[in-house]
Parts: structure tokens; sequence; C-alpha cells
């Protein structure tokens, strides 16, 4: 079993971080096309729409949810050295 450096630990966290993203952009921007489609009367089911616009809002919320622990994480670990 190999140990991670802090500094592989930290280009590991950062690459997840940045396709983490990625992720959420494209689900959101998915969604906007589809909507902007959908208004502009085009060849686009509304079921469509709605299921990808509830992938990108839980995509999102899972991201804000994910940020909040590690917030609150990093104010836990300030009180402690304190």
């Amino acid at each position: 079993m190999r140990s991670n450096t802090a500094y592989e630990a930290q280009t590991s966290f950062a690459s997840v971080l940045k396709e983490t993203i990625s992720e959420i952009n494209t689900a959101q921007n998915a969604s906007s096309d589809l909507t902007q489609k959908l208004a502009l009367g085009q060849d686009v089911s509304l079921e469509d729409v709605m299921i990808t616009a509830q992938k990108a809002s839980i995509t999102l919320e899972a991201a804000m949810q994910f940020r909040n622990k590690a917030i609150e994480a990093y104010q836990e670990m300030m009180r402690i050295s304190m």
C-alpha cells in the first residue's frame, strides 16, 4: 500500500475538485440550452427539459453541501489549533 505525500493528496484533491466543477458547469449549460430550445419552440420535450434541470439542480446542491462541510471542517480545525 502506497502512502500519499501531502503534495500528492493536494494534487489529487485539486484534480477531483476541478473535474467536479466542470461536471456542474456541463449540467448547468445543458439545462440552460434545453430550456432555451424549448422557449424558442424547437423540438424538445418538456420532460427532457425538466429532467435535465433537476439533474443540474441536484448537482449544484450537492456541491454546495460539500462546500459547506469543507468550510465547517476548516473552521473546526482553526478552533482546535488555537
